[in-house]
């Protein structure tokens, strides 16, 4: 049997989350805007009071200019200052319209089990909210050929169609992290994983969206860079093509035809899980590489990771 005073307490706490709830709709969401290009529709958060609208690269892929719709249904021309593919990440700017910038949080400090709000446009629904809990943190996810995306958070919260681009937010109302993409189910044949979502930290958007905006591009990508170009095997290894001159893998004397098939001791047996294993390294860290030499041979050799150029 459950007392009054329990029922009460129990009472409040309910009416008190769904409050907190209200509150960070009403503060956050005339932060968050759709974004229309000729190809399909995402979303956007309002990163500063100059205009300038931080999204997924894949929501704006090659446009040029794009349009965008705020909570209140007013429509804007925005131009796409510059698109950074490796983190998924754009930079709209709008100068027509006086737009409510959101307030970004420090993710470092984001915890497992924190209770997270998605806002964004899944097909085309405005202004739509879902409602998770933040899963893990530090998640490195590949997103398509040659995009891996070294520091995301994974939540329950629904990411459908549209959300990409959108705002993953606390209960304080502070933006954590940029709603990406969501799993896939081998076993529903290409189907979307329900409650495991993706979103890129706030720290990172931070860093690239401050970069883009300052400079008009990305000039310190913070990502370690092996200089390479790689293929696909069924070898046991990723196949290097072509060495850049002057760079990391021609420093220490890895060579066109040769295979990599570990760096740093983990096993590199695709290209994909190649550009995983580097977005968990750093610029400026040696690494011992395990290379295979096209008659067999094998060796280990130490190399200087550079930083992956920026633009």
């Amino acid at each position: 049997m459950v007392s009054s005073s329990q029922s009460t307490v129990g009472s409040l706490t309910a009416q008190s989350e769904q409050d907190a709830y209200i509150s960070v709709v009403k503060t956050v969401g005339p932060s968050v805007v759709e974004i229309a290009t000729d190809s399909g529709l995402g979303s956007g958060v309002v990163f500063d009071n100059q205009g300038n609208i931080v999204t997924n690269s894949h929501v704006v892929g090659n446009a040029q200019q794009v349009e965008v719709t705020t909570a209140d249904g007013k429509r804007f021309e925005g131009v796409v200052v510059y698109s950074y593919p490796p983190d998924d990440l754009a930079v709209v700017k709008v100068t027509q319209a006086r737009l409510k910038p959101a307030t970004f949080a420090d993710s470092s400090k984001v915890q497992v089990g924190e209770i997270v709000l998605a806002i964004g446009n899944p097909l085309g629904l405005q202004s739509s909210v879902t409602e998770g809990i933040v899963s893990a943190t530090g998640r490195v996810v590949s997103e398509g050929p040659n995009i891996t995306l070294p520091d995301t958070i994974q939540t329950s919260a629904a990411i459908n169609p549209g959300n990409s681009g959108g705002a993953l937010v606390n209960l304080k109302s502070e933006v954590i992290g940029i709603p990406t993409l969501a799993a896939i189910s081998p076993a529903n044949i290409g189907g979307q994983a329900p409650g495991i979502g993706f979103a890129i930290s706030s720290n990172r958007v931070k860093s690239i969206a401050s970069q883009i905006v300052r400079d008009g591009r990305v000039t310190n990508s913070e990502r370690a860079y092996l200089g390479i170009q790689a293929a696909d095997t069924t070898s046991g290894g990723v196949l290097v093509k072509a060495v850049v001159p002057g760079g990391p893998a021609a420093k220490a004397g890895i060579e066109p035809g040769e295979l990599i098939t570990a760096v740093a001791g983990d096993a590199t047996p695709s290209s994909s899980r190649l550009s995983q294993v580097l977005a968990t390294l750093q610029p400026n860290q040696a690494v011992p590489v395990n290379v295979r030499a096209g008659n067999g041979e094998m060796r280990i050799v130490n190399v200087l990771l550079g930083e992956y150029p920026g633009s």
